[in-house]
């Protein structure tokens, strides 16, 4: 097999999000090496640097969304982006940024998917389900809307990026680590059948089996996304995230998810969103994430 070809876009705004400070996630990222630690596994990494797009204007929202113009650009950015990096068939990651930025890149994905004939799978790593609308969202923050909008719940704008509504279907989706649901949110989740590995399942059943029930099904077509949410993590060992929720998985538990990720082989794109150095401490929160995503691409704690 070829070396694999890692793309790292930066992203660098927190136009969706209710803090500021995942503008300087993409920084935090590299000054934690994450180009360095992937070289030293033998991939072959290029720093595409920062995608510009609109200044976050810190606006209230306006019919229930805040900033949909500049995360309409943003996303329109990403999309184009991402999608370059897969038809030129490297595996892009996506350096946020707050998680509205996954509608860009999972609609790229989706499309690159589409015109080559895979199946998309997409492991949601997040405490939140993001599967909010305008209706049922308390802030307008569009970082709590992503899921929504991929699956067509949105305004057009948004859920058009890429020339497909919707972009996916839920049934892609396995979100794992959630714990915080707002509750017009709830409804919505269940309606739209989204499979989620909640940490009471995972408290239940461990992090072992919750991830054997989410990579399930996957074949040599399928293109596996991971989106991950910083804040997936428990707060105790990634204080670095604007919305932080106590009862996130442990240290051991986030390696042994990325690990069994890296051992289905199926890994083909990758975000990293929602780091936040204004909240962090010596930026250790980015060096867990850049620990973790090593074991993402075949770091492994024991010689197996």
């Amino acid at each position: 097999m070829s070396k694999q070809t890692i793309a790292l876009v930066g992203v660098p705004t927190d136009i969706g999000a209710g803090h500021r400070g995942a503008s300087m996630g993409p920084e935090a990222l590299r000054v934690a090496q994450i180009a360095e630690k992937l070289r030293a596994r033998g991939l072959d990494v290029s720093d595409r640097g920062n995608l510009h797009g609109p200044v976050n204007p810190w606006l209230p929202p306006v019919d229930g969304y805040r900033h949909l113009a500049e995360v309409t650009a943003w996303n329109k950015a990403v999309h184009a982006a991402i999608y370059d990096e897969l038809a030129q068939d490297r595996l892009p990651i996506m350096l946020g940024g707050d998680h509205c930025l996954a509608i860009g890149s999972v609609s790229a994905v989706a499309r690159h998917c589409r015109e080559n004939g895979k199946k998309l799978r997409v492991l949601w790593l997040d405490a939140h389900s993001d599967f909010n609308t305008a209706q049922a969202t308390p802030s307008g923050n569009i970082h709590g809307m992503p899921v929504a909008c991929l699956c067509g719940n949105g305004p057009d704008a948004l859920t058009g990026i890429g020339g497909h509504t919707p972009a996916v279907t839920p049934d892609v989706f396995r979100q794992i680590g959630i714990r915080s649901v707002d509750e017009g949110e709830k409804r919505l989740v269940r309606e739209a059948a989204v499979d989620i590995y909640d940490m009471r399942h995972i408290d239940e059943v461990g992090m072992k089996r919750a991830m054997e029930e989410a990579l399930a099904g996957m074949d040599a077509r399928t293109h596996l996304h991971v989106s991950f949410d910083v804040d997936f993590l428990d707060p105790v060992i990634a204080p670095g995230v604007g919305t932080t929720v106590r009862g996130g998985p442990n240290y051991r538990e986030a390696q042994l998810c990325m690990e069994m990720i890296a051992d289905s082989g199926r890994l083909g794109s990758l975000d990293i969103v929602e780091l936040n150095p204004a909240f962090d401490k010596r930026n250790a929160t980015a060096k867990l994430a850049v620990d973790l995503v090593e074991s993402l691409f075949g770091k492994s704690t024991l010689i197996r």
